[in-house]
């Protein structure tokens, strides 16, 4: 069976190539067979040759057996990148035996293909590598040919400088891995949040889409309708009063003439916003937001008003008006929905403004952010939904909430100019709180702004 498999979303396949693997190997053959020839020929040390040429000569020709066997563009299984860095970790530490163990320099590069493994394979395999550096450093601490030193003298090293370079290769295979597999993990996780983002995205511009193809269908369709009214028009006319046809060529008509109303008002849809929906003040999106969710047991309780202890002139009293917003109704209807979720009884929804901002506090009777992820919420696959209702950091799905909604609910605000922040609400009272704050010159329709200008953001 090939060491290959096509790419794979499962937690089993790796994300080596076998090419990366065969040209990074390339790279050791090379700086191991330069600088055994520069200590032997160059410096003049005294080292076995013939051995260390055999030890780089097996990777030369392992490199060759698989380049000549597989596609470099294949994908390898996991299990099988385990055994070809294990190989690699291998090969150095022989290298590392004929040339005075841990008291060589070089001792260091056994660390590196826990590095790549930590950066691009699952964990367990990671662990089993820095498991196999860790007995190979410990075996070649003790056991091990002398190091290469000038003809007719010996460099012996002591035992405790020795057991420091141990200590100092196990501390990095650990920093190293963790380090590698921590950055590796969050660059997934970011990489697969911004897919599931854009392919919301997508489905709300093939919605509104929708109404530049009912447009081009009421063009389209129009000719072939104002043929057939025509044509039976001419029939109705022509055909005498006592014929009973005359009722079907009457019915055809008003049929017509009916469809040709509805496909105006479609072309009509798409160019002329209903001045109803297009302009919803801020207490108005809010209930819109949720309404969805008022079919549970808790209560939602909204109210909306200007910020008090804020002296405010009678326009910035006037309650904020916007646009209708797809994305901002997403977001907050799913913070909305979040709050419901969690709460005991009661979510309270408080909307304030004043001159400069406009705030939105959405507040929970439930048990609150837990400190643990407070910091990260809206992080992509940080979630409040634990499989036993604690939180959680959902990258391999295995909770109850992905996280994403969140995540794409805070992109969606934040990208209308809006400034979020979770806390918890203060003692005694227990819940969560969310504050969401625009600036109001950026959600605001003023009289003279028309509706859904092109670059301007809307509150609704």
């Amino acid at each position: 069976m090939p060491p290959v498999a096509p790419r794979a979303a499962d937690e089993n396949t790796s994300r080596l190539r076998l090419r990366t693997i065969v040209r990074l190997r390339w790279i050791a053959v090379a700086g191991q067979a330069v600088t055994v020839a520069l200590v032997y020929f160059g410096l003049g040390f005294d080292l076995p040759i013939g051995l260390c040429a055999l030890v780089i000569t097996l990777s030369v020709w392992l490199n060759i057996y698989l380049r000549m066997r597989f596609s470099g563009r294949l994908w390898l299984k996991s299990e099988h990148a385990t055994a070809m860095l294990a190989y690699d970790i291998l090969q150095l530490a022989a290298l590392l035996y004929l040339t005075g163990g841990l008291q060589n320099p070089f001792a260091f590069l056994i660390v590196a293909p826990v590095t790549v493994s930590a950066s691009k394979q699952p964990l367990q395999h990671t662990l089993w590598l820095g498991l196999l550096v860790i007995v190979c450093t410990t075996l070649l601490a003790f056991f091990h040919w002398p190091l290469p030193w000038y003809s007719g003298q010996s460099l012996e090293l002591p035992l405790t400088y020795v057991g420091g370079v141990w200590a100092a290769l196990v501390c990095g295979v650990i920093f190293f891995a963790l380090y590698a597999q921590r950055i590796a993990k969050e660059a997934r996780q970011m990489s697969d949040a911004l897919a599931a983002t854009e392919a919301v995205l997508l489905r709300e511009q093939s919605m509104s889409a929708l109404d530049g193809l009912a447009a081009a269908a009421a063009h389209e369709l129009g000719t072939p309708l104002s043929t057939i009214a025509v044509v039976a028009k001419e029939l109705q006319r022509e055909l005498p009063e006592d014929n009973p046809h005359r009722e079907d060529l009457a019915l055809l008509k008003a049929q017509t003439d009916r469809c040709r109303d509805i496909l105006a008002k479609l072309s009509a849809g798409s160019e002329e916003p209903d001045a109803v929906l297009s302009r919803m003040p801020i207490s108005h999106v809010l209930e819109e937001a949720a309404e969805p969710h008022r079919v549970f047991d808790i209560e939602i309780d909204i109210e909306s008003g200007p910020s008090s202890g804020t002296e405010l002139d009678e326009a910035d009293r006037a309650e904020p008006v916007g646009a209708r917003n797809p994305g901002i109704l997403y977001g907050l209807g799913n913070l909305i929905e979040n709050a419901v979720d969690f709460a005991e009884a009661r979510v309270d929804i408080r909307a304030e403004w004043d001159h400069d901002t406009v705030s939105i506090a959405i507040t929970d009777d439930g048990p609150g952010f837990p400190g643990a992820i407070r910091d990260r919420l809206g992080e992509p696959y940080v979630t409040t939904r634990g499989s036993n209702g604690s939180a959680t950091d959902n990258s391999n799905g295995a909770g109850d909430g992905m996280g994403l909604g969140f995540f794409i609910a805070k992109t969606l605000l934040e990208r209308s100019g809006a400034r979020l922040d979770f806390s918890n609400r203060r003692a005694p009272e227990h819940g969560a709180r969310i504050l969401i704050v625009w600036p109001r010159d950026a959600i605001e329709i003023k009289d003279e702004d028309e509706p859904g200008m092109a670059g301007e953001v809307h509150i609704g």
